[in-house]
């Protein structure tokens, strides 16, 4: 018999929607888990032309993004690739940005997620230091046309991100600097930037590694004209002499050095490379090729890989975080989120999620109270509004709106799918919500003192039932009461029984 060849692991694919182009890369990961490009797409259509001066992505702007978003569409069906698509902030700041993403919805299948400033960071970060040896310090910077991201890591896990509301495209924009930028400009222009960055950047820096990388084209382009002998690398003060070279020197000669588009916002490009050099006292920028498409195919490849969820620790820290800002009760929510996930996990063959949407559950858990600091009574509603607009890096968009429903459904209403607080999910977005909440409502109950009289418990899922096998430390009849008003709807939603059984801890 011949030999059946092995089923090649799936095309992944990486859409980003830049403020100066959008790009396209398809790449494959192979047995060593690095990532192989199968094909490459850059169109420069200038997605952000004039929105950081009107607000608004003009209607022919649109009409050249819808256009290449469909064909890069039919590239990726032609690949039976995993998309993931991303815009930044030339979408994040489009007034009609919400009628643009729809239109490419229904124009081309896709879901455009406009990602928030951390967490493009993150994806930057995660591409440029993909396989980075775990105790490594890294310092990154990546000059957008709209932002521009900052980032401290060890290894590849980012420990600090900012997002800054610099970018070449917006920085030429507002001071008419694609011509010849003249003294009194140049200095207008320096001064505003460490205005931004004194107002975005701490004063007092962790400890930073002497040479940052650079990871966009702008800076590319900025470093490779500073550097005499092209090494890639450029000095802050080989930086501060490109910018007045640059500054003084004609449109026309400018669009010979460098692409016409670039040449257009080369000279702010400089101007905030040097600033942010300046201001993190940093020695030197070294270019590298990689960025934000290498993050966003990274970040699909760790989520096939169940056993490779680098960010979990992160995205609880940062919900955290959150939570301390609205000044949760901490040991509850901790409490609230070890027995939901102990759920999860016990109860694996019966509820059939996949372990992607865990830490959906685990955020929610966390989070499922920060209502209270709006309003006790409706506390649920307040928490879905709080963590829908929040920044938590490492969730998009669609993930945070999940992980929203998920914690407003942990008390009053059940999530049926009847219910007003479903609608606009997908079918299969509405089970992860109800199977989720419902794990979390159980959990809840369990905690309903908030005082942690639970010490630990196991779920078995057997043909009679599902049983709670609780091991408390103190009794525990206000939260079985409140855990009895669960049990309908954890039977309508998984359609099994549900039983407690209380193992009281001996006294010492």
């Amino acid at each position: 018999m011949p030999t059946r060849r092995p089923a090649l692991p799936p095309v992944l694919a990486a859409i980003d929607v830049g403020t100066n182009a959008v790009r396209l890369e398809l790449a494959r990961p192979d047995a060593d888990g690095a990532l192989e490009t199968l094909h490459q797409e850059r169109d420069p259509i200038r997605p952000g032309e004039g929105v950081f001066a009107t607000g608004t992505m003009p209607e022919a702007t649109a009409e050249r993004l819808l256009s290449t978003l469909r064909r890069y569409s039919a590239l990726c069906r032609r690949h039976k690739a995993q998309v993931r698509a991303v815009a930044t902030s030339a979408l994040r700041e489009a007034r009609n940005s919400p009628d643009i993403v729809r239109r490419v919805r229904e124009e081309s299948g896709l879901n455009l997620e406009v990602v928030s400033g951390k967490e493009e960071a993150r994806l930057i970060c995660l591409g440029v230091l993909h396989r980075k040896p775990p105790g490594t310090r890294s310092l990154l910077i990546d000059i957008g046309g709209g932002s521009t991201e900052v980032a401290t890591a060890v290894g590849e896990k980012p420990d600090n991100l900012w997002s800054l509301g610099l970018g070449s495209v917006r920085l030429t924009e507002v001071f008419e600097a694609s011509r010849t930028v003249t003294t009194k400009q140049l200095r207008i222009m320096r001064s505003f930037v460490q205005e931004v960055l004194g107002k975005t950047l701490p004063e007092k820096l962790p400890l930073l590694p002497r040479v940052a990388l650079g990871s966009s084209g702008t800076i590319n382009a900025v470093v490779s004209f500073a550097s005499s002998e092209s090494s890639g690398n450029a000095t802050v003060r080989q930086l501060t002499q490109t910018v007045e070279t640059l500054a003084q020197m004609p449109a026309d000669r400018r669009r010979k050095r460098f692409d016409p588009k670039r040449a257009d916002i080369i000279v702010s490009g400089a101007v905030i490379l040097e600033g942010v050099a300046k201001y993190l006292g940093i020695e030197s920028v070294s270019v590298v090729n990689r960025g934000l498409r290498d993050g966003i195919l990274v970040d699909l490849l760790y989520r096939q890989d169940a056993h490779h969820q680098p960010d979990d620790h992160s995205l609880a820290d940062a919900a955290i975080a959150m939570g301390q800002r609205f000044f949760f009760d901490e040991k509850h929510a901790r409490q609230v989120s070890r027995l939901a996930l102990t759920l999860f996990d016990d109860l694996a063959a019966l509820h059939q999620l996949p372990l992607s949407v865990r830490p959906y559950l685990e955020v929610a858990a966390l989070l499922h109270d920060i209502g209270h600091a709006v309003n006790y009574e409706r506390h649920h509603k307040h928490t879905y509004y709080l963590i829908r607009h929040a920044d938590l890096p490492g969730l998009a968009d669609r993930e945070r709106e999940l992980v929203a429903r998920v914690a407003r459904y942990h008390r009053r209403s059940p999530p049926e799918l009847a219910h007003s607080g479903m609608a606009g999910l997908t079918p299969a977005e509405a089970r992860t919500v109800r199977k989720l909440a419902t794990l979390l409502r159980v959990a809840n109950s369990l905690d309903h003192s908030h005082h942690q009289p639970i010490k630990d418990f196991k779920a078995t899922n057997g043909r009679d039932g599902v049983a709670l096998h609780l091991h408390a430390r103190q009794p525990v009849d206000l939260e079985l009461w409140n855990a009895e008003h669960e049990v309908a709807s954890f039977r309508r939603v998984f359609g099994k029984k549900l039983s407690f059984h209380v193992h009281q801890a001996a006294a010492r």
